[in-house]
């Protein structure tokens, strides 16, 4: 799944350079674990990632698997994977795996 990653304007000025950057991918089945990520720095932005096996969380859970998945970027100020208050995220699009185009999302919403 190829994901362009950008941050609005609007919040550009919440978001350190080297804050952590998650571009996930969930499946439509409601597990909260990730099927696949990329973890890069807010200094990489915007950016393109093309999510693949190879990220895969659990080797029983492929990407590959599956036919459409739910795409997220968040922005976390402390490094960690969970979502806390203050962190940045992005809309969830659906995304057909194996689709040549790519998903945009915008980072431009606070967490609570």
């Amino acid at each position: 799944v190829i994901v362009a990653v950008s941050l609005s304007a609007e919040l550009g000025g919440e978001a350190d350079a080297d804050d952590i950057l998650f571009v996930l991918a969930r499946a439509e089945d409601g597990l909260s674990m990730p099927v696949a990520v990329a973890r890069l720095r807010v200094a990489d932005l915007p950016a393109t990632v093309t999510l693949n096996d190879a990220m895969a969380m659990m080797p029983s859970r492929l990407l590959s698997v599956f036919k459409e998945v739910q795409i997220t970027a968040r922005i976390s100020k402390t490094g960690n994977a969970i979502a806390q208050s203050g962190d940045l995220t992005s809309e969830v699009k659906s995304a057909r795996v194996g689709s040549a185009d790519p998903v945009k999302l915008t980072i431009n919403q606070l967490v609570q």
